[in-house]
């Protein structure tokens, strides 16, 4: 039963997580906290930070890392299944219908009114997250730092996670 749950909840998230992994991040909170109540806020994040840390799309990681944590193996099988499901399906008619109707202008105007939404269930992901690991001056100060090399300078997002990593060692053990 919690094998089906998981597959119909990332489902569920898989169909509404328009703009990709991070948007999709709020949904997953939602549904696995608030609603579901499989994990706490602490766990949640800390699977958000490994999510990030593989490769692949966070939401897929997310959803493999939660399955695993809450049903083992087929847990994360089917929470995997469940969010990529909806996105098979649309990318196989999406790119069928949009390859006829994309100089449409209401398929033009769709997109513009989308753009925007995407950009702010970003932000709202980025707050959410925020809340939970930014627990005191260290981990401000390691935030500040990865977000001005990642906007200021050309190093690879991999060395900042690294070069967080100890600096979180360093601030939090010496």
């Amino acid at each position: 039963m919690m094998i089906l749950q998981l597959y119909l909840t990332f489902l569920k998230i898989g169909l509404f997580g328009i703009g990709g992994g991070y948007v999709m991040l709020s949904l997953i909170e939602r549904e696995i906290i608030e609603v579901q109540g499989w994990l706490t806020l602490a766990e949640f994040v800390d699977i958000l930070a490994i999510a990030e840390m593989t490769p692949g799309p966070i939401s897929i990681n997310a959803a493999t890392f939660i399955g695993y944590t809450t049903a083992g193996f087929w847990g994360s099988a089917f929470a995997t299944a469940g969010v990529i499901t909806p996105s098979i399906i649309l990318v196989l008619l999406v790119a069928t219908l949009l390859k006829k109707f994309y100089q449409n202008k209401w398929v033009q105007a769709a997109f513009s009114g989308l753009r925007p939404a995407v950009i702010s269930l970003i932000a709202g992901a980025t707050i959410f997250v925020a809340r939970t690991a930014l627990i005191d001056i260290s981990s401000i100060l390691i935030a500040l730092t990865a977000f001005a090399l990642l906007v200021f300078t050309r190093l690879h997002p991999i060395l900042v996670l690294l070069l967080s990593a100890v600096a979180g060692i360093f601030l939090n053990i010496y």
